[in-house]
């Protein structure tokens, strides 16, 4: 059983006081102090109202973590702004629960869920989401040549062509390139990104999703 290092971060008391409770009797939790917050894999947020200041904390947390993305963040509270849900998502919040709505078995499976990477928003929120990601597509992604994956639209469509096995003349061929065109379209990904080969170039525009 994978144990899942959790904080608790509430300004009330008595409401961190309950969660600490609740956590620290399930064997799936080490529950860990507000200071030490930044070393958690799951960090538990629970506010009546997100404000600026409380997404100010969680930015501060991911600055301070040792993992690369800081830790998965569970925000519970009432009143959540769709215009900071962005904000939140790149701070590492992967679940948005409603206060009045999450009793104790929730809680516990939303931040089990959280620890195995899986994100939960309420369906008002995932529509927000999916409206804003469109418009950054549409506004400042494709007018540059960009896709959400952070590749160039003419780096998926070269990786593509390696993944089905095309050399470099064949996929200059396909894409009306040249060949050098094509070794510097590669060799510029590879450099970027930090990738060894085509291999791992191909396997990383996979895992974006981007082919």
């Amino acid at each position: 059983m994978k144990l899942v290092k959790v904080a608790v971060l509430a300004s009330d008391p008595i409401t961190r006081a309950g969660a600490v409770s609740l956590l620290g009797t399930r064997p799936e939790f080490r529950v860990l102090s507000e200071d030490t917050a930044a070393e958690a894999d799951v960090v538990l947020v629970m506010e009546e109202h997100v404000t600026d200041r409380v997404l100010s904390r969680v930015k501060d947390l991911a600055r301070e973590s040792d993992r690369v993305t800081g830790p998965d963040l569970v925000i519970v509270g009432d009143h959540f702004r769709e215009s900071d849900l962005m904000t939140a998502i790149e701070c590492g919040v992967v679940a948005i629960l409603p206060r009045r709505e999450t009793g104790g078995a929730e809680l516990v499976a939303a931040v089990l869920a959280a620890g195995d990477g899986t994100a939960t928003l309420p369906p008002r929120l995932q529509g927000a989401l999916l409206s804003q990601v469109q418009r950054m597509r549409r506004d400042v992604l494709e007018p540059n040549g960009l896709t959400l994956s952070g590749l160039a639209s003419r780096e998926c469509d070269v990786l593509r062509l390696v993944a089905e096995g095309y050399g470099t003349e064949e996929i200059a061929s396909k894409l009306c390139y040249s060949e050098r065109t094509v070794k510097n379209v590669l060799y510029g990904l590879m450099t970027r990104c930090g990738l060894n080969n085509r291999a791992h170039a191909v396997a990383y525009a996979l895992r974006a999703g981007a082919i």
